[in-house]
């Protein structure tokens, strides 16, 4: 039974788009598949990891009847992109085995059965319907999202808390020692103030996915799960149940050291001091004296670096210690020229701010050296 008849680029770019939820190895074999189903010339690819689901629809494909199928998603997408650009490939279905035709080439796959694929349905109510520019929110995701948590039994902190209240969406992340918040406006207003926690592997998936322009994105909060609907895909993730730290708490408020930093040469010196940091614990110090900054490093080894910048500071001396990641972590994923650092003293936590700009936000814990 031929299914349909298409470019190779055709497939192989809604397949991309479900596949890289797919886990390589699942206790249910079901879940390393991607549910494929036509329907006229309409072409659904789905995929799932039970915790999200992505489906994404593309038209003008020929040809064929209509059947749902499941196959082995790394396999198709692998062979698929060891075919030639552009070329033609039909999909063929007979006796629980699809059969890849490209050329000369011939690939024989075993299916499972479509009507065993677990899926999420979308909420039918939402408590939160919300509008946002793609190019936003993922620079917003990319400001925020290195703060999350890998893997700590604060399960909470392994994700990222959404915000929406009025015209504004905040998203704040933090794994205890270090937070980053950031907001932007809304494309309209909502009635309703809207928390959840996306999971840490919806949000990579999101940053990956979404374009880099200005089109669209949807945003359904309901209950326990969240859906975002953009160009061609539907995106629903589960969400974390669980209560967020009060952040507000956390953001210092009244640090009287103000510096303002040229981004990319402070940059270029914590890499530098970096490369000499303890394994480990990843320590600098910073020390700021008038008109100059040092930064410090050394590790077990008793090898030693030192770095210094001219700065506009007049004031009492600072010495001061972080982890050099959580540094290059925050001025990797800012894009402005110049960033404010406001300080206390060597025991308390740094704020680091943009000029002029209330919308973000970092504060990073200090270590001892």
């Amino acid at each position: 039974m031929l299914l349909l008849t298409t470019t190779r680029d055709a497939l192989l770019a809604p397949l991309q788009s479900v596949a890289g939820i797919v886990e390589k190895r699942h206790t249910l074999p079901i879940l390393s598949n991607v549910l494929i189903e036509k329907h006229g010339d309409q072409l659904t690819m789905l995929a799932t990891d039970i915790e999200i689901q992505i489906r994404t629809t593309t038209g003008g494909h020929i040809g064929g009847e209509d059947a749902s199928i499941t196959v082995g998603a790394r396999k198709l997408q692998d062979i698929l992109r060891a075919l030639p650009d552009s070329t033609d490939v039909s999909l063929t279905l007979d006796d629980k085995r699809l059969t890849v035709k490209a050329g000369r080439s011939r690939f024989q796959l075993q299916t499972l059965p479509a009507a065993d694929y677990p899926s999420l349905n979308p909420p039918a109510d939402a408590s939160a319907r919300l509008t946002i520019g793609q190019r936003t929110f993922k620079r917003q995701l990319a400001q925020v999202s290195y703060a999350m948590a890998q893997q700590d039994i604060r399960y909470y902190l392994n994700g990222l808390l959404l915000i929406a209240e009025g015209g504004e969406l905040r998203m704040v992340a933090t794994d205890g020692h270090r937070l980053a918040y950031a907001a932007s406006d809304l494309d309209a207003p909502i009635a309703t103030r809207s928390e959840a926690i996306l999971p840490r592997k919806t949000v990579l998936e999101l940053a990956r996915q979404l374009a880099d322009n200005d089109d669209p994105l949807e945003i359904l909060l309901a209950g326990n799960q969240a859906v975002f609907r953009f160009g061609s895909i539907e995106l629903i993730t589960k969400l974390i149940d669980g209560k967020f730290p009060d952040y507000e708490r956390v953001i210092p408020q009244a640090h009287p050291k103000l510096i303002s930093f040229a981004r990319q040469p402070l940059l270029s010196a914590l890499q530098r001091a970096a490369i000499l940091t303890n394994e480990k614990f990843r320590g600098v110090r910073m020390v700021l004296e008038d008109g100059l900054l040092k930064i410090a490093s050394n590790n077990a080894e008793q090898e030693e670096a030192m770095d210094e910048l001219e700065i506009d500071y007049q004031g009492d001396k600072l010495d001061i210690g972080f982890n050099v990641t959580y540094l290059l972590d925050v001025l990797n994923n800012l894009n402005s020229e110049t960033v404010d650092w406001r300080f206390n003293d060597g025991n308390s936590s740094a704020l680091i701010t943009l000029p002029g700009n209330e919308k973000f936000k970092y504060v990073v814990m200090p270590m001892r050296i």
